[in-house]
């Protein structure tokens, strides 16, 4: 099978990367900025046509969750327009779209892990831009698998592992919310369940298909900056505070918990603990990357 991975750069893409010589029966192609921009649909379609793409795997996004706010335009040509694209392109060359989206489809209200069928309610421009993507895909109607996770972390790129470790190497004490609950998710884990789920999907069916995706378990960011200092030995020492003392442009879900059983039910996933991928990361991880 030929896969087109877009986003190629990012956390995601790179873990992707990373994977696909353990499914070396398939050819890989790796985009992202500047030689595709999934916004420009002739772009797509050259890059789908010279490959003969039968999967695939959106991972590009506009992720800056605060400048959205201000800068609404950028969120929605990539996180809206750009996944149309990319499905007109699929519904075209019978492919199947592979699309990441996130938890802020959600108000973070509810006090039970979100299933796919829960009421959307973005509370954020990103969690609009995205939750309208999701919505461009469906009306289009490409065979499609939208896969929705939260609280991504890797080696690569920004995240909140790679912060907590800086800032924890360089200062005694810190701060961080304890009222907002969520699941951290590896992202060498997703593109290990990305994979596996291309690896198993049955050429002929056409799907369309919503799922939940974040490792098993639940946390406050305080616990989960906990566990990094901890995995690391770092003497820093973590205070539990309210969202309120940092206040932020963007409204975040106060609760973002993903149920996970469709998606293992579906595709026979075995999902590791938070906190136990977590661990394996920091433990390959160069100190230097921090």
């Amino acid at each position: 099978m030929n896969i087109l991975v877009t986003g190629s750069k990012g956390q995601l893409g790179s873990e992707l990367q990373v994977i696909a010589s353990r499914y070396d029966t398939h050819n890989w192609f790796f985009y992202d900025l500047p030689d595709l921009d999934i916004s420009k649909a002739d772009q797509v379609e050259e890059i789908s046509r010279r490959h003969s793409i039968q999967a695939l795997v959106n991972c590009a996004a506009y992720t800056a969750v605060d400048k959205a706010e201000s800068d609404s335009d950028a969120a929605f040509l990539v996180n809206r327009e750009g996944p149309a694209v990319l499905a007109r392109c699929a519904r075209e060359l019978n492919a199947l779209l592979v699309h990441i989206s996130t938890d802020y489809v959600f108000n973070g209200e509810s006090s039970t892990p979100y299933r796919e069928s829960d009421p959307v309610s973005p509370g954020s421009v990103y969690g609009h831009s995205k939750w309208e993507g999701e919505e461009s895909i469906r009306r289009i109607g490409p065979s499609h698998l939208i896969i929705r996770t939260s609280w991504l972390y890797s080696p690569y790129g920004s995240n909140f592992v790679k912060t907590m470790l800086r800032l924890g190497s360089e200062r005694p004490t810190l701060n961080v919310v304890f009222d907002q609950i969520g699941t951290p998710t590896c992202a060498a884990d997703l593109a290990g369940a990305i994979a596996a789920i291309l690896d198993q999907r049955d050429p002929l069916h056409c799907y369309a298909e919503t799922y939940h995706y974040s490792n098993e378990g639940v946390c406050s960011w305080y616990d989960f900056a906990e566990a990094i200092m901890e995995l690391r030995e770092l003497p820093c020492r973590v205070f539990p505070v309210e969202s309120s003392e940092f206040p932020a442009i963007a409204k975040r879900p106060n609760y973002s918990v993903l149920n996970k059983s469709a998606i293992k039910k579906s595709w026979g996933l075995d999902i590791p603990h938070w906190r136990r991928s977590l661990a394996a990361m920091l433990e390959n991880m160069p100190r230097d990357l921090n």
